[in-house]
This record gives C-alpha cells, structure tokens and sequence, in this order.
C-alpha cells in the first residue's frame, strides 16, 4: 500500500466527483497551484493509485435497463477451464464484472442488457463459450446506491 498525505487524499477526491476539472479548480479545491496538483496527479498516475479516467454514462438513457447479477458455479476448476471462463466473460461487453467468491458460489457476474431477451442472449453466449455446472441470476428492481468512489 502506498502512503497517501492529506493533500493526495483531497486530490482523489475531488478527482473522483470530478475528473473533467481544470487543474486551476482541482488546485482552488486542494489549496495547491496548477504545477504542483499536476505533479502529484502524475506521481499518483506513475505509482498505479490513478488506473484511468472514464466517463459515466446513463445506463437506462442508453437502452441498457436491465441490470443482472448471475450467480455461477462450476465443477471445473482447472487452470485452462478459468482461463477460457476468463477469456470469454472478458470479450462480452455487457458483462461489466466478473468476480471469483468465497463459499457456496464460485464466481459473481454483474451484468447490464437492455431487457430479459437481451439477459437470455448474454446466458446463452456465455454458456456456448464455456461449460457450467449452474446457473442464476437475480435481476435489479431498483439500484438503490451506485458508485465508483472510494471511501477516502
């Protein structure tokens, strides 16, 4: 873990709420000048803390307003098998997570589809790609809370 001052804190905050922001607001908001939030934008890009920026985007707005989380075990667990699993959720992109869990479950994929034909079609690529032993999903009545920030 890297060591992160008051100051870098403040910055990947700001960052996260607003990553568009000019260096001179970044700056005004962290109480630093425009070199200096640069340079420790770069040391935070450089020591891998800042992986990218991205845009977020309205996933209903964009037809995509079905969100699933389908729950996946498996009695392959063989490197080659994770791999060709790895490979084929990885080339899917509505597959927006893939997560391998702890207990009853085996992995944990997050999906987003515009309806229930598109969920069956995602279902049915997937299990064309790679053999799984069971298969379900939970759909998303209501996104309560939904964020990329990280608690600074």
């Amino acid at each position: 873990m890297t060591t992160l001052d008051d100051i870098d804190r403040r910055i990947l905050v700001e960052l996260q709420r607003d990553a568009t922001q000019s260096l001179e607001a970044l700056g005004e908001s962290v109480n630093l000048s425009r070199n200096a939030s640069w340079r420790r934008i770069r040391a935070l890009e450089t020591a891998g803390i800042i992986k990218g920026r991205v845009t977020l985007l309205d996933a209903a707005k964009l037809g995509l307003g079905l969100s699933v989380f389908i729950q996946v075990r498996t009695n392959a667990h063989a490197p080659d098998w994770l791999e060709k699993f790895s490979k084929a959720t990885a080339a899917m992109p509505e597959i927006l997570g893939v997560y391998r869990m702890t207990g009853d479950l085996d992995y944990l994929i997050r999906a987003r589809v515009a309806d229930m034909a598109g969920y069956d079609q995602l279902y049915q690529d997937l299990i064309r790609k790679v053999p799984l032993s069971d298969v379900s999903a939970s759909f998303v009545m209501e996104e309560i809370k939904e964020t990329t920030q990280l608690p600074l």
